[in-house]
């Protein structure tokens, strides 16, 4: 545990790149060997606004990592932060805990918070409006989107107190599993379901992208699923019955433009239209 978290201390961005594409590159050619829905697209196509936006994601963090360095050492020079109140604890403890509260903080909250907010739904609709959900969706966020959760990463680091080891940790973590969990991929029912029990698994975050409420507003977690059942915000649903997009942004067409999906949270709100009844 000790090398793992030293290597993140000073992990490069050249190495954050790299898990970045490579994690993309795994899951995209996973996609084609156990696809959950055979989509009728252009794969390349469908994927060019999804990779501008997560061109715009990087662009938006990278300088910004400055101030989550800064935060975490000013808490970890003032001993300041929930595990570093918390009794002494063997390492592996400190850093699981430190993933978790992140995760909550950072992830869990920041999500629940923009389906909540009315201006900030507008703005997580871009994420949503894809009707052919894949691992490049993962990174499909406004550029608005990056820094609201960006905003949410920062206070997590400030009230958790993590060590910049444990941040780059978490935020490698985070970038995988995402890409995982929005990944066009069939796993056995049993291990998926299985898996949903610690982490966010294909199945259940893909009930989240259903096009209709209550699911859209369920399954918000990224990396731990327990964050849901503690809250009360989780739901199943038969894979095989998802439809993904919004109901009240259902042109496919535009919202595979760049143009119009950056003008998206500008849009006026349209009240979703209806509830279904709950499967799970």
């Amino acid at each position: 545990m000790e090398e793992i978290i030293s290597y993140f201390e000073s992990i490069p961005p050249l190495h954050r790149s790299l898990i970045l594409v490579g994690g993309i590159t795994f899951f995209w050619l996973l996609e084609g060997i156990l696809p959950l829905f055979k989509f009728k697209y252009k794969k390349w196509k469908h994927a060019l606004p999804n990779f501008f936006f997560t061109l715009t994601t990087i662009v938006i963090n990278f300088p910004l990592a400055y101030l989550l360095l800064k935060t975490s050492d000013w808490t970890i020079a003032n001993d300041f932060g929930i595990i570093n109140w918390l009794p002494q604890m063997p390492l592996w403890l400190y850093v699981v805990l430190g993933l978790m509260l992140l995760d909550l903080i950072g992830a869990y909250t920041a999500h629940l918070v923009e389906h909540k907010v009315k201006p900030l739904w507008m703005i997580h609709l871009v994420h949503h409006t894809d009707h052919n959900v894949d691992t490049t969706t993962a990174n499909r966020h406004h550029p608005l989107e990056s820094v609201i959760r960006y905003i949410f990463t920062l206070i997590g680091v400030f009230l958790v107190g993590a060590p910049i080891g444990v941040i780059m940790l978490y935020q490698s973590l985070s970038v995988v599993l995402s890409q995982f969990n929005h990944a066009n991929i069939q796993l056995p029912k049993k291990v998926d379901r299985a898996l949903s029990y610690v982490i966010v698994s294909p199945d259940m975050h893909k009930v989240h992208h259903h096009y209709k409420l209550p699911y859209t507003d369920s399954n918000y977690g990224n990396i731990f699923s327990f964050w849901d059942r503690l809250f009360g915000t989780y739901l199943w649903f038969d894979r095989e019955h998802i439809v993904y997009g919004v109901d009240t942004f259902f042109n496919e067409e535009e919202n595979s433009k760049i143009g119009v999906l950056l003008k998206q949270p500008f849009h006026k709100y349209r009240k979703p239209t209806g509830y279904e009844e709950t499967a799970g």
